[in-house]
């Protein structure tokens, strides 16, 4: 929508759902049915949203709440009618957002939510709702129609919303007798007439225990009865009606701290992690922060935005604060609440304020301090929290070096110790280090399988050398900004010249024997033959590689290429033509195994003055496979592949 049909008035009349949102409705209405009583969680977090709202520009405009200074929420319900009330004194709705909050999902992000369904298949629908919450759409769980009466704070006019929750809507100007269902003269009050299915909603008892279950901690007062009985004393308060995070950690329950999440972010799942605490010093806060179990479905938007929500002293300001949060603790759910912070100061400037700077830093010290102490009490969840969101977490090994050193210390890997089986921090590795070994390897690709099966990796796995296995696409750029680890410096073992005879201690051992031994003649001529082979490999090769050499990292292949001295590696320049177009193409090394017996008997050959060039091009585009790069010419490839296949068929033949 254009910001000049946002502000006109909707045209009375039955206005039809989108298909996403019938779609949706329908799910909530039937597949979620067994999960029904969460629809009034959803219902009253949604009025301390509106209360908590309106706290704020009252803090501006104090007219706005100076006939009804007091929020408040109340829940009744009507035994002649059938019917649930959930009515709220907060900032209300003007006709157009009651359209666009209610009668369309573009306002609530569902959009996204729906095009994951369509995605994965009707199989994926509980899951995606689980994990992304149903927010209002939950009252059709119980109700075969609801009736929405809102007035926003300033306004002059009330207006209904009115469905079944099947076919559409209607958005019209609110009778006498349904503004008299506010609670004074703002606030939103809806209405559910219940399913037969749903009459024990009709209970005060099943009212009072679902309100207690889920909704205790909401700070807004929860009322049992009307906004009259409240003015009159006659109604019941439910809840403990005072910020949660404002009370001891030893008077809150683990069921509580999970309600709290799930009022945060809508959905079912419990966190993985809570950290809950009082910062004093310099700056004062509290921070209430939860870890999900499941990854958020926008966790690699390219906004990179974060959803903790910013108090000041009790009173919500905004969840749009870029600089309260690094872009990597985005996956991080909860509340920060400031005592430093002014209330009057504007949403712009915070971004700018040293306060909430200073916060930002300090929350992401606790995350991390947090995190290293589970990956030590319980290891299984850190690793599932790292399998979640370890790849956002390395973001800040490269834009957050001022906390570098923690993160690295929290970050986890697989490596070649286990074959990959098992995750391992840095300070393991250095921990199994060999003798004498000053670095620290690493292999960067796609995916564990084909690290594992690296050709490059062969000589390091047969001296007992450990190598790190590096998945992520982020891998690639923090290692150009993180150089070492408690000294030892990163290495890469598909780039540049790497001696590993040094760690060869059956040649070292070779080398104490007596040195008057005769040298082996046989040993020199392979030697010489090798050494021709190079040169003519580089000669026909020279459009193609930079440089053909000895490996000492293969022991079971034939081949494989490796990245210059001053060149990208050859990952990381995948990478860069991928996400950032880069256009160079800078020429690999090729390496051959002078002990392969293919090698050996192409050496003899090329010694021999035999053509070698369709066997070097073979070779070449091997190495291309095996390393997962394309082939510059795939048609040439399979040609001569196929004069190999039949050439070798026909000499089987005679």
């Amino acid at each position: 929508m254009n910001s000049a049909k946002q502000t006109e008035t909707p045209q009375p009349g039955e206005q039809s759902f989108t298909a996403d949102v019938a779609r949706l409705l329908d799910i909530v209405a039937n597949a979620l049915y067994t999960n029904h009583d969460v629809f009034l969680r959803e219902l009253i977090s949604n009025a301390a949203d509106a209360c908590d709202r309106l706290r704020y520009d009252s803090i501006q405009n104090p007219s706005l709440i100076k006939d009804n200074p007091d929020f408040r929420i109340h829940v009744f319900k009507d035994t002649k009618d059938r019917t649930l009330s959930v009515i709220d004194n907060g900032i209300g709705m003007s006709a157009q957002e009651m359209a666009d909050n209610l009668g369309t999902i573009a306002k609530s992000g569902t959009a996204a939510l729906m095009k994951q369904m369509k995605e994965q298949g009707a199989s994926a629908d509980l899951k995606l709702i689980g994990q992304f919450g149903v927010g209002f759409y939950a009252g059709f769980m119980v109700a075969h129609k609801i009736r929405v009466v809102s007035k926003k704070a300033g306004e002059p006019s009330a207006f209904t919303w009115e469905s079944d929750g099947r076919t559409g809507y209607t958005v019209r100007e609110a009778t006498s007798d349904e503004t008299a269902t506010l609670d004074g003269a703002r606030g939103t009050a809806i209405h559910l007439d219940l399913k037969n299915e749903a009459c024990d909603f009709l209970l005060d008892e099943k009212i009072k225990m679902t309100v207690h279950m889920y909704s205790d901690h909401i700070s807004v007062p929860i009322y049992m009865g009307t906004p009259h009985d409240t003015k009159h004393d006659q109604s019941e308060k439910l809840n403990t009606a005072s910020a949660l995070w404002m009370r001891p950690k030893n008077e809150i329950t683990a069921e509580q701290y999970t309600e709290f999440y799930r009022h945060l972010t809508g959905g079912f799942d419990e966190p993985s992690m809570t950290a809950h605490w009082r910062a004093e010093g310099k700056i004062e806060f509290t921070g209430l922060l939860f870890i999900p179990t499941l990854r958020p479905w926008d966790l690699f938007d390219p906004s990179r935005r974060h959803f903790v929500k910013l108090y000041v002293r009790r009173v919500f300001i905004s969840e749009d604060v870029n600089t309260l949060m690094y872009p990597w603790l985005r996956f991080v759910r909860g509340i920060i609440d400031s005592e430093d912070l002014p209330l009057n100061i504007s949403r712009e400037s915070l971004q700018f304020n040293p306060v909430v700077s200073k916060i930002r830093s300090a929350v992401a010290k606790r995350v991390l301090t947090d995190l290293d102490k589970l990956s030590q009490i319980d290891p299984p969840t850190f690793a599932s929290i790292w399998g979640q969101f370890g790849a956002v977490l390395k973001e800040g090994l490269y834009d957050a070096p001022e906390h570098r050193m923690e993160l690295l210390k929290v970050c986890r890997f697989f490596s070649s110790h286990d074959n990959g089986e098992r995750l391992t921090s840095l300070e393991d590795y250095i921990a199994r280090i060999k003798e004498g070994q000053e670095q620290i390897f690493y292999i960067t690709g796609e995916s564990l399988n084909a690290l594992r099966n690296s050709p490059q990796l062969e000589g390091f796995r047969d001296r007992g050398l450990e190598v790190i296995f590096l998945t992520d696409t982020i891998d690639d750029f923090w290692l150009q900004k993180v150089l070492d680890f408690n000294g030892k410096p990163f290495k890469s073992i598909t780039k540049g010249h790497v001696d590993l005879d040094v760690y060869d201690f059956k040649t070292k051992q070779n080398d104490q024997k007596d040195t008057t031994e005769q040298p082996d003649k046989k040993n020199e001529q392979d030697a010489a033959n090798i050494g021709g082979l190079i040169v003519r490999l580089a000669n026909i090769l020279r459009d193609r590689v930079q440089n053909v050499r000895r490996s000492q990292r293969l022991s079971g292949s034939p081949v494989c290429l490796v990245a210059a001295d001053n060149s990208v590696d050859m990952h990381m320049e995948r990478v860069l033509k991928i996400h950032q177009k880069y256009e160079a193409s800078t020429k690999p090394v090729l390496e051959i195994n002078p002990n392969h017996p293919l090698i050996k008997l192409l050496a003899q050959q090329a010694q021999a003055g035999a053509d070698i060039a369709e066997a070097a091009d073979l070779l070449l585009d091997q190495a291309f496979i095996i390393q997962g790069e394309p082939l510059a010419d795939p048609s040439a490839f399979a040609r001569r592949m196929s004069e190999i296949m039949l050439r070798a068929l026909e000499g089987s033949k005679s």
